[in-house]
Parts: C-alpha cells; structure tokens; sequence
C-alpha cells in the first residue's frame, strides 16, 4: 500500500511537502512564542490569512488535478468550494444556540427573522460534526458525480464542457440568492461561535486551523501525486492528449474522468470547509462564476499540469490580491489580474513551474549531450 505514495514523493514533491511542513510548524511558534513587539512574531489575522491561502492552493490543486492531467477545464468549480462551506458553515449555525440575537436554541437568526416555523429536513444532523464533515465531502461528491454522469456520458468536451459548468455555479448561485432557499440568502451564514467547542475567534482555533489546513493540502497534494504517478494516471494523460485514440484502445474514459472529476469535486469541497471557519462567512457570492474563473488563473499562473505550481499560482495571485486591493491600485486589481494572465499566456505558458522544469530538463539535455558529444571524440589511450 505504500509503494504507490513512495512513488509519488520524488524531489520536488518531497521539497513541497517539506516547505509545507514548516510552515505549520513555525507559524505556531512564532505565534505563541516570539514577544509581539518582534519583527518575528506573527500576528492572529496573518494566521487566518495565510491558512486562507493554504484552503485556495488546495482549491487550485483539485483543478490542476482534472484541468492539467485529464484536460477537464471546469469553469464551475467554485461551486464545489462554496458546497463545502456551506455544509461547514451549517454546522457552525447550529453550534450557536441560544447566543444568537433571538435566543432561539434550535432556528439560526435568519430563520426567526423570516418567521421560519421549524428547521427544515436538510439541516438535521448538522448539530454534529462527523455529520457535517461527510457532508463536506458528500455534498460535492455527488453533484460531481450526477453532472459528470450526465457530462461526460454524453461526450461533452472542450469549451461545451466548460460553459456548462459555469451555467452549474451560475444556477447554484441564484438559487442561494433566495430568502426562502433555506442558507441565508443574500447575507449567507455568520456570527460563528464555536467549532467543536472550542472559541473559533481565538488564537489559538485559528493557529489549529492553519495547521489543519496545511495538514489538509499535503494529503491532497499526495492523493494527487499518487494518482498521477500510477496507471491510472497515465491513462489520464492519454485522455488529455488523444481522447478518441485512447477510446479506441478500449478504455473506458467517460469512467476514468468521471472518477477523477469526483475525487477533485470532494478536495475542493475539503478547501471550502476549512476556508469558512477563517473568514467567519459564507454567502451566496462564493458560487460566483467570476470565483471559478480566477481559480483556473491560479493554475495557469503557477503552471498547469504541475500540482506544485497550482499551489504556488494560488499563493502568489491572492497575495497579489491582498496587496494591491489595499492601495491606490484598488480599482485597478481586475485588470491587474487579467493582463497578468495574458502575459503569463503568452510570455510564460508553462506558468512559473512549469518553465522553470522546461529550462532545468533543458539544461540537463544539453549537459548530457555534451557529456556524449566528449565521450564519443576522446581516444583511449592504448595499453602499453
């Protein structure tokens, strides 16, 4: 059972599950032990930051999963992300009780303020957290796996495929528009409390929550690794770059993406559940198809097809992001982010990784053949 993880970590992806690592490591420390008046200490809301951009490098990495290796450009996949949110986000309701503005022990504030008489059906069971958390994967998993179904069955491919899975999150987000949809509408879920007892504003939670989060991204990153390194990942390759040959090999690829498009629906679903308790929100503008659009930028700024550079694109975009919406550039970020993508495309269309690997292998090519090149002219000195 371990051979197919063994043969996933080469070095690159040990150096990233190394990076990773210490990351969980020192942020904690320098949290908790470095005094706050040191240029080494980091603050609780650099904490939730960050762990924010740990959930959307795993958000990315599904993409990069089913986009890079199987060529399924899904354009809908926000609405996996905010599915797993949601269901979080329930949870989160239900553990605030009789704290809420109206007191009322089992209805949320919004369901009292709407005159809501009952909790409806689909709320039961979000008391408890093992129940929300299958929710977390269960959710995505099958609406990933009733529209693949339907998608992939039909032989949906290409720029079809992606409109559709934007008209999917465009469908999802008028609907949790609606007062009467039962999550909030408009203002969405807020005002958490507590997770799992414990206070989710403090410090501590939120170091864990981190922690978490990177714990969550490493096990995404090897379950994608280990799928890509196998077979089946190969047969994924071959479905990318000659679908209709590797059909007439006699595999069947609607199974093959199907299985796939669901494993990445349930890691976004993952990234959304821990994005939530972070940020103290969830509403309806999450399932935005604007969302989805700037999650396949992550990955082709980071270089599609490398699963550390999604991570990487992820990273570096939102802290991007952070930095120039908070100055005059404000206004400005939108067409900031859309001409970093066309110069990415045109001047870098490996992305940062992916050319980076280009000019390493490159290189090693050309040392080798030069390494030939001597062998073959040098004359052995004869024997005396």
């Amino acid at each position: 059972m371990t051979a197919p993880i063994t043969r996933a970590l080469d070095r690159g992806a040990t150096f990233f599950l190394f990076v990773l690592a210490a990351a969980a490591i020192a942020v904690p420390v320098l949290h908790f032990y470095a005094p706050p008046d040191s240029p080494w200490h980091v603050p609780v809301y650099l904490v939730a930051l960050w762990g924010k951009y740990v959930c959307y490098a795993l958000l990315a990495l599904s993409i990069d999963l089913i986009w890079g290796y199987c060529g399924i450009l899904s354009l809908g996949h926000g609405a996996f992300f905010a599915l797993g949110g949601y269901a979080m986000g329930m949870y989160l309701m239900r553990q605030i009780g009789t704290r809420g503005v109206y007191g009322n022990p089992i209805l949320p504030d919004f369901m009292v303020f709407l005159n809501w008489k009952e909790l409806p059906w689909f709320w039961y069971g979000f008391d408890m957290f093992w129940f929300a958390a299958l929710m977390v994967i269960l959710v995505p998993g099958l609406l990933a796996l009733v529209f693949g179904w339907f998608a992939f069955r039909s032989r949906v491919t290409g720029v079809y495929l992606s409109i559709i899975t934007q008209a999917l999150t465009f469908a999802l987000l008028l609907g949790f528009f609606r007062n009467n949809f039962g999550f909030g509408g408009n203002n969405g879920l807020t005002d958490f409390k507590d997770i799992l007892g414990f206070n989710v504003q403090a410090a501590g939670t939120r170091v864990t929550l981190f922690v978490l989060s990177c714990a969550a991204l490493a096990i995404g990153f090897i379950i994608c690794r280990a799928v890509i390194t196998s077979k089946f990942g190969k047969v994924l390759v071959a479905i990318r770059d000659a679908e209709s040959r590797t059909r007439f090999l006699g595999y069947r690829v609607e199974s093959y993406k199907l299985f796939v498009f669901v494993l990445s629906a349930c890691m976004a679903g993952v990234a959304g559940a821990l994005y939530v308790p972070q940020v103290g929100i969830i509403n309806p503008s999450e399932f935005a198809p604007a969302n989805s659009i700037e999650a396949v930028i992550w990955v082709a700024v980071g270089g599609r097809g490398t699963l550390t550079g999604a991570a990487l694109g992820a990273v570096v975009v939102n802290y991007g992001k952070t930095y120039f919406t908070s100055g005059f550039l404000a206004p400005y970020w939108l067409f900031l982010l859309g001409a970093l993508f066309v110069l990415v495309t045109l001047l870098l269309p490996r992305g940062i990784v992916g050319t980076w690997n280009y000019l390493v292998e490159r290189r090693r090519e050309q040392h080798e053949a030069v390494a030939r090149a001597h062998d073959a002219f040098t004359v052995e000195k004869p024997a005396e």
